[in-house]
């Protein structure tokens, strides 16, 4: 390995990238959000890669599987609930981590930006694809709802479906699709977070000053190193605390259901974290647009680099500029709990109101900054 030279000491380019990378001094402990999810993503990959040696990706024996892993396998019962809510960690620590992006315009950063959203949406897809696994009612129906979804695109809409389908519904040929995409995407995801920190160190953090920080910058370790150790022990005892008190406190009820084609739940709905894009899905009758929609709900967040091309004072200093924000975090809230709600009046209208404030939300805040002269 080729060693740098610092104060006439060799050191090792790893030790110059991990200790001595120059972090602003001003930080605080919403920057520690990154490395949980590093530290999320690996207890996922490894829970994950456990749960495989017991689980069988077939209709019939599916949900039976998962009953053996809970039942039979010594202490399997906790890798699989850690991994089951797991996921609602990881998604609760990337909002925060995107609002925080938002909130500070981190998004300034355009290839770290882009970066961070690529790996939202193949996470939305791999978490998809994982509660389908389970092979209960919510995951059955849930998929079946969410698939037929690409019927609505014009001319080769059902030729799509049915192909995902591997037939012409939900089946044995889905499920191993699904079972063997859902192993796969999270080393994909693995490899963009290696990018996404690489292109992190070409740059640097930001601050919450929101001004470059090129003149005030302190080593990362032992300072930063303390602080990721902080949050990291108080983020795992939040989660101890729900995986051995409150274990299925994100399950759905559904779910310890089998599976069953003849049999409709009263009220299909996707996993929480899901929610809010379901809100807006259900918000448009028209179905193609419904669908139009709910990727842009996620895809707009790419527009927000390309929108702030100026040079702008920090934005945190302008009161309108939290107020927004702030507005933008409960609408965010009250679309998650209105994606929970049946599809009847007053939710309907509700939904349809908090879709146009999110997307509104997008036009108007990053052009009423006061511009540096």
């Amino acid at each position: 390995m080729k060693m740098l030279r610092k104060n006439n000491i060799l050191v090792s380019p790893i030790n110059s990238l991990l200790i001595d990378l120059p972090a602003p001094s001003n930080i605080s402990f919403l920057w520690n959000i990154g490395s949980l999810l590093g530290i999320c993503l690996m207890i996922q990959i490894i829970s994950g890669i456990f749960l495989t040696m017991h689980y069988c990706s077939d209709i019939m024996m599916a949900f039976e599987s998962i009953n053996h892993i809970m039942r039979d396998v010594n202490n399997m019962w906790m890798i699989r609930i850690i991994h089951a809510n797991g996921a609602s960690l990881f998604f609760m620590l990337i909002y925060c981590h995107i609002g925080r992006g938002i909130y500070y315009y981190s998004f300034n950063m355009m290839k770290i930006w882009n970066s961070g959203i690529i790996i939202l949406l193949l996470l939305m897809a791999t978490a998809f694809l994982g509660y389908v696994l389970p092979w209960g009612q919510m995951s059955y129906w849930g998929a079946t709802v969410i698939t037929n979804l690409l019927s609505a695109i014009p001319y080769i809409g059902n030729s799509i479906t049915l192909w995902l389908w591997g037939g012409f519904s939900i089946n044995n040929a889905t499920l191993a699709r699904f079972y063997s995409l859902h192993f796969f995407l999270p080393f994909i995801i693995l490899t963009m977070v290696i990018i996404h920190i690489i292109l992190l160190h070409e740059t640097g953090s930001s601050n919450p000053m929101g001004n470059p920080s090129n003149l005030d910058k302190i080593s990362f370790h032992p300072l930063y190193s303390l602080k990721d150790i902080v949050g990291f022990m108080l983020v795992y005892l939040l989660f101890n605390y729900i995986t051995f008190s409150s274990p299925y406190i994100f399950f759905d009820p559904d779910n310890f259901v089998p599976a069953n084609p003849m049999l409709t739940p009263p009220h299909i709905q996707p996993e929480w974290y899901f929610l809010f894009a379901y809100a807006i899905l259900r918000s448009i009758p028209n179905k193609l647009g419904g669908v139009l929609a709910l990727f842009l709900s996620i895809l707009i967040l790419l527009t927000l680099p390309w929108s702030m091309k100026n040079n702008f004072k920090t934005p945190t200093t302008y009161p309108i500029n939290k107020l927004l924000f702030w507005i933008f975090s409960m609408v965010f809230i009250l679309l998650t709990f209105l994606g929970s709600c049946l599809i009847e009046p007053p939710f309907i209208f509700m939904s349809q109101i908090m879709t146009i404030i999110y997307f509104v939300f997008f036009l108007f805040y990053p052009y009423h900054i006061k511009m540096v002269d």
